[in-house]
């Protein structure tokens, strides 16, 4: 882990050929945001331009490796299946239809979300199925999706990262509509209802071995790629509410200066621990994870971006900069999911921070694309252009450490509402390549 190349090295596949939920909360002069799937908010303010142009890249500069992602959220049946209930040959026919339109996007990776909900998208000795395969928490589909994932996509070309959400447990705030034998139903002391959800305990020791024990078994059975973390850590901030976790910190917190100091300690944990515990299961097997925009604005510390957003350091307790400068992680996508120009969290400050906050660390920085945006009625005006994301991917090759850009979500790739993806094809991806180290 953190070895030179972050960590890759895996395969020499050349590929055939993203919700995230994030709510993006902005301070100061707008509320914006970017939630990329169904918790997601709407972004507001315009503000200076940046690179505009047609798009294409500086002349010289099409990759030899590049990591061409696609997120593939399956929480509510955002991305796929496209509803519970389908007989399991319908589920297997879109699947693999998604991943046919992933290679002739000239991608190379699917990250395939399979804990959605501390449920499972395979047969799971530790938690049920997960519901949005049949609706029912727990029933068997008749088919095993992740295994089936990894051999379909594999046969493409293609590499399958396993995304999981560690600690959400329920997007409602009722434990009987678990399944009967559900975890979080035979510990209900491991779970915190907060902003209508319920959520796993992030402060108890046995919570955090549990989800890495369950997501570990995925690791061991199936021949993943890499392991996926979202932007979930600590839940975003509810307005008027607090996370109660009072009996946790009583019991753990001794030590730290602070309630806070001991949440980010907990979030240190569950990435290190991960990490080795994956290294040791299968060294070959990268781990990445996909966080919120802004670490912390440069008003609150030096080391911050010039951005006035929500501080993911500081709302969800995740001090993902550390991460990577500890080459805990061996890459990074942090969901950039804001127009070049907008005022309070501009694409064109934060991809050169990120840059820099890669170098020298072997961790490989790739951008998280916000394509479920594009020719949306409610996004400002720059996401009306179809040619927007295309100037994302040319302004970021001016920057040596973004190795590539992952795009959210699947069903966006498919629908293409304005034909932003398919500009992004033309203008930077001519041929199929390998993702970096691959």
């Amino acid at each position: 882990m953190g070895q030179a190349g972050g960590g890759f090295g895996r395969r020499g596949m050349v590929a055939g050929a993203a919700g995230l939920v994030a709510s993006l909360l902005v301070s100061g002069d707008a509320t914006g945001a970017a939630g990329a799937g169904p918790d997601g908010g709407g972004e507001q303010g315009h503000g200076r331009r940046h690179g505009r142009g047609d798009g294409k890249p500086p002349r010289g500069r099409v990759r030899a490796e590049e990591f061409r992602g696609m997120w593939v959220a399956t929480v509510t049946n955002r991305d796929w299946p496209s509803r519970p209930g389908l007989s399991a040959a319908d589920q297997r026919a879109e699947l693999t239809a998604l991943l046919d339109r992933a290679v002739e996007r000239r991608l190379n990776t699917v990250i395939l979300q399979v804990r959605p909900t501390a449920d499972a998208l395979w047969p799971s000795p530790y938690e049920p199925w997960a519901q949005c395969l049949t609706g029912v928490q727990g029933k068997d589909p008749g088919w095993d999706p992740l295994g089936t994932a990894v051999t379909e996509a594999h046969r493409r070309g293609l590499l399958l990262h396993a995304w999981f959400n560690p600690y959400r447990v329920a997007t409602h705030a009722d434990p009987a509509r678990l399944a009967a034998d559900h975890p979080a139903r035979r510990n209900p002391d491991w779970v915190v209802t907060y902003g209508g959800k319920l959520y796993y305990d992030p402060g108890l020791p046995q919570v955090r071995r549990f989800v890495q024990d369950a997501m570990l078994d995925a690791v061991r059975r199936y021949d993943i790629d890499a392991v996926h973390f979202d932007d979930y850590f600590y839940p975003y901030p509810v307005a008027g509410e607090a996370f109660d976790d009072d009996a946790a910190y009583e019991a753990h917190g001794g030590g730290f200066p602070d309630r806070a100091a001991w949440r980010r300690d907990n979030i240190d944990l569950l990435i290190r621990e991960t990490a080795q515990r994956v290294k040791a299961v299968k060294p070959d097997v990268a781990f990445g994870v996909s966080p919120f925009g802004i670490w912390r604005n440069a008003t609150t510390d030096p080391l911050g971006s010039d951005t006035r957003g929500l501080q993911t350091y500081d709302a969800l307790h995740a001090d993902t900069r550390k991460w990577v400068k500890q080459a805990w992680i061996d890459y990074v996508v942090p969901q950039l999911y804001w127009h070049i120009g907008f005022g309070a969290a501009d694409y064109a400050t934060l991809v050169p921070w990120w840059s820099d906050v890669v170098r020298g660390t072997g961790v490989h920085l790739y951008v998280g694309e916000a394509l479920y945006r594009a020719g949306d009625p409610a996004a400002p005006a720059a996401w009306q252009d179809p040619a927007e994301l295309s100037r994302h991917l040319a302004l970021a090759a001016g920057h040596d450490g973004v190795l590539g850009h992952a795009f959210f979500g699947a069903r966006d790739v498919v629908a293409d509402r304005i034909g932003a993806m398919a500009r992004v094809v033309a203008d930077h991806y001519p041929t199929p390549v390998r993702p970096p180290g691959w």
